[in-house]
């Protein structure tokens, strides 16, 4: 949980203006920080930076291939926590970095922000922070006012203020291991969003709870919709049975052990031994660490919920969602019709 409590926590704020170096659109660099003289407008900024990372439970780090003090958002940041006398001359090195990243013909150009909080308290601690944002689109906003006596209609664009399209922060802790780095991306999905976070950032998912169970949920739910139906006999409905077992194992426990989860929701022998081997396949295939034993990060199972998906299509005629008691469907083939079906037992039609 993120949370700047007071404007007078945003020490230092500078605006840069990046477009695209391909497009050859400018790199316009401020000379020295903005002095906010107006609270209103800081406890505006404040929210707009801010209000998006609030419920963000995700984290990242910096990191290179070669040495971490060689990837440069990492260093700039690290001369600002040093000496914040820096704050304004590494804002303009963060500023040319990402214009030399911002050659993809689709990346529009805009407003980088920078700013320095002495104060921001982050899962309970109080630490110093960075702020990178990057305002990318407009919008047009009529403006109603009265003019001798009578109401006038303009119209302006600016920024709203509720949609931050980039932004990172960098929270003064972890430096070793390349600090606790918090992201948001509005248009992630899309390729050329890439270069955000793996061109000008160059970031990676830090090792904790979060992303263990990001990770675990994911395994679990390729092994049961993939592996599974290629080793051994099984349909949907038996697929769905247990990706709801898997699904209320994450929702209940507070840790996450390998061979309890195997046992509880697995049961048979062969398909613990087949869930233990794939386990290895995955982590082979994909590099990522998966341990025996984790804590299991609420945010990050509510966040992929949607994996574990109790939905049966049949055909483009029905959808059954299959939530509870695996006894009350069965399956079976129509001789006559030629055609499957399934048999839904139930007490009461609501």
């Amino acid at each position: 949980m993120i949370h700047v409590s007071d404007i007078k926590d945003l020490e230092r704020l500078t605006i840069h203006k990046v477009g695209n170096a391909t497009n050859e659109d400018p790199l316009v660099l401020s000379q020295q920080p903005l002095e906010l003289k107006d609270e209103t407008i800081g406890t505006l900024l404040l929210s707009y930076f801010i209000q998006p990372f609030t419920n963000n439970a995700e984290y990242f780090r910096f990191t290179h291939d070669a040495d971490i003090h060689l990837n440069e958002v990492f260093k700039y940041c690290s001369l600002i926590f040093e000496d914040p006398a820096n704050f304004q001359e590494q804002s303009v090195n963060i500023a040319k970095h990402l214009y030399k990243h911002s050659t993809h013909p689709k990346i529009k150009g805009g407003e980088l922000y920078i700013t320095h909080f002495s104060k921001c308290q982050v899962d309970g601690e109080e630490v110093e922070a960075i702020g990178i944002f990057k305002s990318e689109n407009r919008d047009t906003y009529l403006k109603v006012y009265l003019s001798n006596d009578n109401y006038e209609v303009n119209y302006d664009d600016g920024i709203n203020i509720n949609k931050l399209d980039k932004g990172c922060l960098v929270f003064n802790v972890e430096q070793e291991e390349g600090f606790k780095v918090s992201i948001v991306d509005s248009i992630s999905k899309q390729n050329e969003a890439v270069y955000w976070k793996d061109a000008f950032l160059q970031v990676q998912r830090r090792e904790d709870s979060y992303h263990q169970t990001e990770t675990m949920v994911n395994l679990c739910q390729q092994f049961i919709q993939k592996r599974l139906p290629e080793e051994f006999e099984m349909n949907r409905v038996d697929q769905i049975e247990l990706l709801n077992k898997s699904a209320a194992y994450f929702k209940e426990k507070e840790q996450f052990q390998m061979d309890e989860f195997a046992e509880e929701v697995l049961g048979h022998p062969d398909a613990v031994d087949a869930f233990k081997n794939y386990r290895e396949h995955f982590r082979d295939e994909y590099r990522l660490d998966v341990p025996d034993e984790f804590d299991i990060s609420s945010p990050a199972v509510k966040k992929q919920q949607k994996v574990f998906k109790s939905i049966l299509k049949l055909d483009r005629n029905f959808h059954v969602y299959i939530h509870g008691n695996r006894e009350m469907i069965e399956r079976g083939y129509d001789e006559e019709r030629s055609m499957n079906y399934y048999k839904l037992y139930f007490e009461e039609e609501k």
